[in-house]
């Protein structure tokens, strides 16, 4: 950023001569020195190393690298040399007219061959700079190869090209299919990489604008081409790791919090006053909370249990389909232990049964967990004599899931619910704040799994819609309670856009995938609903009302 905010920007576009002829004719060379690779600028770009970036503008700025040029500036030096002036100086005020007698140009001997050494004052076109830094872009040259060997009249007649990709580095073909839609995708892959190697990626897409349907059913297609180094994600590095893994341990810190807090009617009467009490000022000895560590192992434990299995879900369902995933970054909360944990596709999707597949099987897998340890809670709780280490929770704390309120009213009955304060097993907590967490990541917004088991059975129109109403409910508090707020400002910084598309975005995922997935929603739904005191009088799930 520090680089590219050194240049003094300017939107003239220079009128031929060698900035034309080096950029149009040689794009792999540099605009300043035609020494420098592209790739090499792209590279310290991605990976965000400035620093070099700058020292190799400013060493190629300086003519450190000009020493190739000059045996062409000999054969043509006169033409060399104002086009090197024009590079130097592409301001309005040395433009001068070619029809002007009375100033004449200076010649050739006159004129600095170099660049320059003021560094600040250097001025380039912008669009130019942005070109030089952006993505590679797709070989015109490969076009034409591709249109005349892999497209026809028995795949794709192609009619139009338009720009694809974020920054238009790839290519677009729009026209008529001639075939099955995954037929053809499936034989113009084989056939592309026999013609191009591993150098490009094709995409089946909806084509964009498109009012009317195909002949044969279903959407009318495009096919995107953009080069593989640019299309697929990046390696994790070793930064990345090191993040992940403190991460983690702050997880394990929270996790540890929040059975501490599950403890609340054993602790110190100083320690809670001093987390309840807003007049509190002076801290309390934090080594009063020693004793309670052990104790809190177990539900620390159901926790990150529930968390790794909601993970290695996702990686059961990646591995047969050959789709990469990157290590997962917890994101530790104190109230639920954990909010989940980012794990991004380090691989191109290759149809949206993928995305749904992988998508779902994370959140289902901890869910199937979290269920297990709440029911085994219930069941536990409801004979207090037989078990030990039971906890005392305010009755009020049911109130705040519909779903599991009602599950457990029905298994502890009303007299123990409308108590002032419930005997739960830590099971019980262990449960409920997995079961929260896998409801909260199934919310159909953004790049949470639901966002992208969305995206995958509906399309992005849909998790376009259903993430607006997301939104409003947890702004509303509808969903989700008092952590409607924190989960919205966490998918709002790390989680909001949505997935990138598959390599073939187009192939619907089945009938029983939208139906699954559609019910899940409907739990998601129920599971967060928190309940309001009237109907929570008339359930019996908590005491409301003092008789």
């Amino acid at each position: 950023m520090g680089t590219l905010s050194s240049f003094s920007f300017s939107l003239i576009s220079p009128s031929g001569g060698i900035y034309r002829d080096k950029f149009q004719n040689n794009r792999t060379k540099c605009l300043l020195c035609g020494e420098i690779l592209l790739k090499r600028r792209r590279r310290l770009v991605a990976r965000g190393d400035f620093g070099r970036l700058n020292s190799v503008i400013r060493s190629c700025y300086n003519g450190e690298s000009n020493q190739s040029d000059d045996s062409s500036s000999n054969s043509n030096g006169e033409r060399e040399s104002n086009d090197n002036s024009n590079l130097a100086t592409m301001t309005p005020a040395d433009d001068k007219s070619e029809d002007n007698v009375d100033d004449p140009p200076a010649s050739a001997s006159s004129r600095e061959p170099s660049f320059t050494p003021a560094y600040s004052n250097f001025q380039v076109d912008s669009f130019k700079l942005m070109e030089l830094l952006g993505p590679e872009k797709v070989d015109p040259s490969d076009v034409k190869v591709i249109k005349d060997k892999l497209f026809g009249y028995s795949t794709f007649w192609v009619t139009r090209e338009e720009p694809f990709g974020d920054f238009g580095e790839g290519i677009l073909f729009l026209g008529n299919l001639r075939g099955k839609r995954e037929d053809v995708f499936s034989k113009l892959q084989t056939q592309l990489k026999e013609i191009m190697g591993d150098k490009y990626n094709l995409f089946m897409v909806e084509e964009p604008n498109s009012e009317e349907e195909d002949p044969r059913g279903g959407p009318r297609v495009s096919f995107g081409m953009l080069r593989k180094e640019v299309s697929e994600p990046g390696q994790t590095t070793l930064w990345q790791y090191v993040i992940a893994f403190l991460l983690f341990l702050f997880t394990i810190g929270s996790s540890v919090e929040l059975g501490i807090a599950s403890q609340v009617s054993r602790l110190p009467p100083d320690i809670v006053k001093y987390f309840t009490d807003p007049d509190a000022v002076e801290p309390p000895d934090m080594q009063l909370l020693v004793p309670f560590v052990e104790s809190a192992l177990p539900l620390a434990y159901g926790v990150l249990g529930v968390q790794l299995f909601h993970e290695v879900g996702h990686f059961f369902a990646a591995f047969p389909r050959n789709v990469k995933l990157s290590i997962p970054y917890f994101i530790p909360n104190i109230t639920l232990g954990s909010f989940g944990a980012i794990t991004q596709f380090k691989s191109i999707l290759p149809d949206r049964k993928a995305k749904v597949d992988i998508s779902l099987t994370g959140p289902f897998a901890g869910a199937a967990l979290s269920l297990s340890m709440f029911a085994v809670g219930l069941l536990l709780s409801s004979n207090p004599s037989e078990v030990g280490d039971m906890i005392q929770v305010p009755s009020m704390l049911f109130q705040g899931s519909l779903l599991l309120g009602l599950i457990s009213r029905a298994v502890l009955g009303y007299a123990t619910m409308h108590a002032a304060t419930v005997s739960i097993h830590p099971l019980v907590i262990a449960g409920w704040c997995g079961l929260t967490t896998s409801a909260f990541n199934l919310l159909p917004v953004g790049c949470l799994d639901g966002g992208r088991a969305m995206q995958g059975a509906f399309g992005k129109n849909a998790l376009i819609a259903s993430g607006l109403a997301t939104y409003t409910l947890l702004g509303l508090g509808v969903l989700g309670g008092p952590l409607s707020l924190p989960w919205g400002l966490y998918v709002l910084i790390c989680q909001r856009n949505p997935e990138k598309p598959c390599l073939n975005d187009v192939s619907e995922v089945g009938t029983w995938r939208k139906a699954v997935f559609a019910a899940a929603i409907f739990l998601v739904v129920m599971t967060l609903l928190p309940v309001w005191d009237e109907l929570a009088e008339e359930l019996g799930i908590g005491l409301v009302t003092s008789l």
